[in-house]
Parts: C-alpha cells; sequence; structure tokens
C-alpha cells in the first residue's frame, strides 16, 4: 500500500511534464507541415506579443490546421 500511494504521487507530478512534452511534440510537427521549426515559430509569438499557452497552442494544431497556420503566418509577420 505504501508504495502505491508513493507511486501515484510521483507519477501525478510526471503526468505534467509528460503532457508538456505532447503537446510540445504536436506543436513541432504542425510547425514543421508550415514550413517553420517550433523554436523559431515560439520565438516569434513571444516577439510579436502572442501569449497562448502551448495546451492551447496544441489543441489548435490538432483540431484546426488553418486556424494554425494563419497563426504561423501571423507570428512571421514583421511590425
Amino acid at each position: 500500500m505504501v508504495h502505491a500511494l508513493d507511486y501515484s504521487y510521483r507519477h501525478r507530478r510526471e503526468k505534467k511534464g509528460d503532457m508538456r512534452r505532447l503537446w510540445i511534440t504536436r506543436i513541432n510537427a504542425a510547425c514543421r507541415q508550415s514550413g517553420i521549426s517550433y523554436s523559431v515559430f515560439m520565438a516569434n509569438l513571444r516577439e510579436q506579443g502572442i501569449t497562448i499557452n502551448r495546451k492551447v497552442l496544441a489543441d489548435i494544431a490538432a483540431r484546426e490546421p488553418d486556424d494554425f497556420a494563419r497563426l504561423v503566418q501571423s507570428s512571421l509577420a514583421k511590425e
């Protein structure tokens, strides 16, 4: 019983990192389809002042690829 509680405690924390890695993988795959790398895309978003978290970006990439492509284009637009 003690081991089970210890494992469940540890895995609740590991799940957060696992989800972050999954979101980054999904965003990266969608970025590559648009011809841009993940790091450049995220840097451009930050530079443009667009603040969307990785969870939402991954959801947009998976469910709305056209909207994600527009988001990539807006991140590339220079002020």
